[in-house]
């Protein structure tokens, strides 16, 4: 029997991130500078939050749109933080499934939907997945708004713009000005946002400033999650805040795709705000300058704001990110190439999410390669 795949596959590829995973399992104790995840161990209580939840039989489904309790959290955590109050929510199976929910349920073919140039690696491909218009608004060099580039880019087909600050793969904060801006913009051409927030406790020099506190709320989307302040990656819950109009869309499509966010998990989430996070925090902050200390001078490099990445330009001799990678990985050294965040392939993402001694063995080994020492 022959199989035919469905066309729509052919718009996506494998991640350029897996690929690099799947061959750190192949290479004898790698310096991994390339995945996503915090490198802390997650916080007892959580832990043992969970286990209490799993003991006391919290394995069934939830409601579709998540525990009420973690719905009221997630709220409260928004108005305390950004006087936003939220008409709607839902508990999510992670910010990507809430980001899939969420392009499900406003992008028609056809649709042009915003995002940034370097950015996560999910955006283009879920939209291309749901036969919309990737349209990208470049944020080289400085990985902020170009705005004369940026005002130019909506057309009558301009359906919703994205915006991820702290950023995947930049570490860019985007600053009040910029995000007064975009909102103005997007209300002027009737264009619907969502904000990925995800790295939002990540911010290492001044308090984070979200869209929110600029933006009329019944133009905007809020995903954000706890996996990454709280290194739960593996446990699959992230939230969505905004209009009732769209979270009701949301709730429908997760009752016949994630049917619900894992249960355990959800229930020991309502410890949340109980987990002092500081100290994490200011850990990364040193991990951060590490890296920008430590490359700045034989990369071209915008220092990070937040989350847990850099974003260097290639040496000149190579005449790609790519084969610098290649030859970074060569020598051990996991890093991601910048064509898979972006439509150039001029830069690198290292993520700093590592113990220090790594990091400072990984400096070593890429200023080395960058100077010619390797070959």
């Amino acid at each position: 029997m022959s199989i035919k795949i469905a066309d729509r596959m052919s718009k996506i590829d494998s991640s350029g991130i897996r690929k690099v995973f799947n061959l750190a399992a192949k290479i004898d104790s790698p310096i991994n500078l390339s995945i996503g995840q915090p490198d802390f161990k997650v916080p007892e209580r959580i832990k043992r939050t969970a286990i209490k939840a799993i003991r006391s039989d919290k394995n069934s489904y939830t409601v579709t749109q998540g525990i009420f309790e973690l719905n009221s959290l997630v709220k409260e955590i928004y108005k305390k933080r950004y006087n936003f109050n939220s008409e709607s929510s839902i508990i999510t199976s992670g910010v990507s499934g809430g980001l899939l929910l969420a392009l499900m349920a406003l992008v028609d073919p056809g649709d042009e939907v915003l995002m940034p140039d370097p950015g996560f690696v999910m955006y283009k491909h879920l939209v291309n997945l749901l036969s919309g218009v990737p349209v990208f608004y470049e944020t080289y060099p400085d990985f902020r708004i170009n705005r004369e580039q940026f005002s130019k880019l909506f057309t009558k087909k301009t359906k919703v713009l994205i915006v991820n600050s702290p950023s995947n793969p930049t570490g860019m904060i985007l600053p009040a000005e910029d995000l007064i801006f975009i909102a103005k913009v997007a209300k002027e051409n009737n264009v619907f946002i969502i904000s990925d927030e995800i790295y939002d406790d990540f911010s290492y020099d001044e308090p984070y400033r979200s869209i929110c506190e600029f933006c009329d709320k019944d133009n905007l989307l809020i995903l954000n999650g706890f996996s990454k302040s709280l290194a739960i990656t593996g446990w699959r819950v992230g939230y969505a805040l905004g209009p009732d109009k769209i979270i009701s869309e949301m709730i429908k499509l997760q009752q016949y795709s994630f049917v619900c966010a894992p249960s355990f998990a959800q229930y020991a989430l309502l410890e949340f705000l109980k987990v002092d996070r500081k100290n994490l925090i200011s850990s990364y902050k040193k991990k951060r300058d590490i890296i920008y200390e430590g490359l700045k001078d034989n990369f071209n490099l915008v220092k990070p704001k937040g989350a847990f990445y850099a974003f260097p330009e290639k040496p000149e001799r190579f005449s790609s990110s790519s084969l610098f990678v290649e030859e970074a990985i060569k020598q051990k050294v996991l890093i991601i190439p910048g064509n898979v965040f972006s439509e150039r392939d001029t830069h690198f993402r290292i993520s700093f999410a590592a113990d220090n001694k790594i990091l400072i063995k990984g400096i070593e080994i890429l200023n080395n390669i960058a100077k010619g020492k390797i070959k």
